[in-house]
């Protein structure tokens, strides 16, 4: 028979899925924290007593490394080696009921908007006061900054409406002070998330106002790059463009997921734009910000995408030439608007098409990448790995697109500092360089 343990309560939090959760449980782990709890941030020992698995529900991988994490814990329960479980985030929103019956083992499950009752079966309080205070899980130098939740976007293959609900922003006052707190704690670059970035201020401003965000935020000492990721094309704020190129902290950088290129694709995914508009944007662009980085993701496999269509597709891409390019394989998620249609796509086409595009992808990488070598560019450096510095340059985010490597061996770089780096050699998606003065 399993005994509760005698040790002192340790909260660990582990965190799947986006940045945006990432977000949510710095700002969770900043409340235990101000509540003088003992919380980690998944633990390499795995020894807190009490866990909190902040879960992702986005598509099926996503939602089966859920569902084992909180299989995981749960055996540790039954083995006595944790007290108890909870789990919270886009999983649990989406499929609380399902949940409580498939695996009761769980204490209690929450929803994305459930942070003051998960706090209260901690025996913390929520302090409405901490504007800003959170618990930073990523590297000192950079910090995310969530500036809304929720989307309002009516997409049909997506479900984060669902999890998320409508969109909120965050006041640009509120933002500021939290940027402000960060800087002060050494962050050097800030990655604003949202799901949808170019709505930002509609709702509490009744205008679009990321540019004036990205002004404000610029302002603040001790950050030197403003990053943007998750635009949405349709109604894209163009003056956002003249802030990037004018606002030397801003990244020349935009993570803008597309999602397709055919038209019958487009409106039946309910994006609100065409091949022309969308190619026409990609333009402006290009035009407004000569040297942006453009990251962008596709969906193939999308419910009557024919060989034809998918060619559409794989010829654009040629032609577009972006920076960062992700594929996805369409995932038929329950209860959003494409549901309803036939998933018609085998699974092995599916994958064939993400190879396809990945295989173009990485031989314009590699010709983009050529063009990098002998010059020499800013680099932020994030980490020493075996025999290398690890960096990026302003237009690579990280985890998701290049690195630049410098040997370690016979050279020396500062982590969490900026260095200025020659690009000696390149690979598709990675860069070799050497420090210059």
């Amino acid at each position: 028979m399993r005994t509760k343990s005698k040790k002192e309560n340790k909260i660990n939090v582990v965190t799947l899925g986006c940045s945006k959760n990432v977000y949510d449980s710095e700002v969770l782990m900043g409340q235990l924290l101000a509540n003088n709890k003992n919380v980690v941030h998944e633990d390499e020992n795995d020894d807190g007593n009490i866990v909190v698995i902040n879960t992702c529900g986005f598509i099926g991988d996503a939602k089966e490394e859920s569902i084992n994490t909180i299989l995981h814990y749960v055996n540790k329960k039954e083995l006595g080696e944790v007290d108890r479980v909870y789990v919270t985030g886009c999983l649990s929103e989406r499929y609380k009921p399902d949940l409580q019956k498939e695996i009761p083992n769980v204490d209690e499950y929450f929803g994305t908007h459930d942070l003051p009752n998960l706090l209260k079966v901690l025996e913390a309080d929520y302090k409405h006061e901490l504007i800003g205070e959170r618990l930073t899980t990523t590297p000192t130098h950079y910090a995310y900054l969530k500036i809304a939740e929720g989307c309002d976007r009516p997409c049909s293959f997506c479900a984060i409406p669902l999890m998320r609900g409508k969109h909120v922003s965050t006041p640009i006052e509120n933002l500021v002070i939290e940027a402000t707190k960060l800087a002060r704690k050494g962050i050097k670059e800030l990655i604003l998330i949202a799901q949808d970035l170019t709505y930002y201020g509609l709702d509490i401003y009744k205008k679009r106002a990321l540019a004036e965000l990205l002004t404000a935020l610029a302002k603040i000492d001790g950050i030197e790059w403003i990053r943007l990721h998750y635009a949405f094309p349709t109604g894209f704020p163009l003056d956002v463009l003249e802030v990037i190129h004018n606002e030397p902290k801003v990244c020349n950088y935009l993570d803008i997921p597309l999602q397709h290129i055919n038209d019958d694709i487009l409106k039946s995914m309910r994006r609100g734009t065409s091949h022309e508009k969308t190619t026409n944007l990609i333009a402006e662009f290009r035009k407004s910000v000569p040297n942006m980085a453009i990251r962008t993701t596709l969906i193939v496999g999308y419910p009557g995408e024919t060989a034809a269509i998918f060619q559409e597709l794989k010829d654009w891409v040629a032609e577009m030439r972006f920076e960062r390019l992700g594929v996805f394989a369409y995932s038929h998620e329950e209860n959003t608007h494409a549901a309803n249609l036939e998933d018609d796509v085998p699974e092995e086409i599916k994958q064939q098409r993400v190879n396809d595009i990945m295989e173009l992808q990485s031989q314009i990488s590699f010709e983009l990448n050529q063009e990098k070598v002998d010059k020499t560019f800013k680099v932020l450096i994030d980490r020493k790995d075996g025999n290398y510095f690890v960096g990026r340059t302003e237009f690579d985010s990280p985890d998701v697109d290049n690195e630049v490597l410098i040997d370690a061996t016979s050279n020396y770089v500062q982590v969490g500092k900026f260095a200025n780096i020659k690009i000696t050699s390149a690979t598709e998606f990675d860069l070799y360089g050497e420090p210059v003065s």
